[in-house]
């Protein structure tokens, strides 16, 4: 089955717990903030559903309900390593299933058909200054592709989001693009063309 398809089927099983949460629990308090919790990052509230990773105060994190160790043990690795490949990395964390190698090779198919990435992203990172975290010049990339966004004009039209949130996901987390920001903060003056 096709990774749109498998996620679809998935989405539609959860629908109706949702659902059901928000309507029979909608109103339960699960948390209170206090000042201190807000001004320090928000660290330990509770404000978010999620059944893809979960921060065990005493095993770390868990993603999909297994450890580090598991997950790495459970996943395609890439040939003569001990690590799982990031495409079936990614295929776990959205499905909750961990991938053959032909669903891991579907997944680098799709990266392979997305890899072209406008201009005006690699232009918005070079403006950041060269000291700039990682993370600040992913969320800078992703955030500039906002412009292009198939998911953005899907979410402002009359339809719903529920059917359409992996192209923009797709289309930004494919082969090269965290090692570019390492790559341009670390060893190299420009981001590679």
């Amino acid at each position: 089955m096709a990774l749109k398809d498998t996620l679809k089927q998935k989405i539609e099983e959860f629908q109706p717990r949702t659902q059901r949460l928000v309507k029979e629990f909608g109103k339960v308090i699960i948390d209170q903030v206090t000042i201190d919790q807000a001004i320090g990052g928000a660290r330990d509230i509770r404000s978010l559903v999620t059944d893809i990773s979960y921060l065990d105060p005493q095993e770390g994190i868990r993603f999909r309900g297994k450890t580090i160790p598991e997950t790495f043990e459970a996943l395609p690795k890439a040939p003569n390593s001990a690590y799982p490949t990031v495409e079936s990395f990614w295929y776990f964390l959205l499905t909750g299933d961990v991938p053959t190698q032909a669903q891991v090779d579907e997944v680098l198919k799709e990266w392979k058909v997305r890899q072209q990435v406008p201009q005006y992203v690699f232009d918005a990172i070079r403006a950041l200054p060269r000291d700039s975290h990682p993370m600040v010049m992913l969320s800078v990339g992703i955030l500039t592709l906002q412009k292009d966004s198939k998911f953005a004009g899907y979410y402002n039209s009359a339809s719903s989001t529920r059917n359409s949130p992996g192209n923009t996901c797709m289309k930004m987390l494919r082969p090269g693009r965290p090692h570019r920001h390492h790559r341009r903060l670390h060893l190299q003056p420009e981001v590679p063309q």
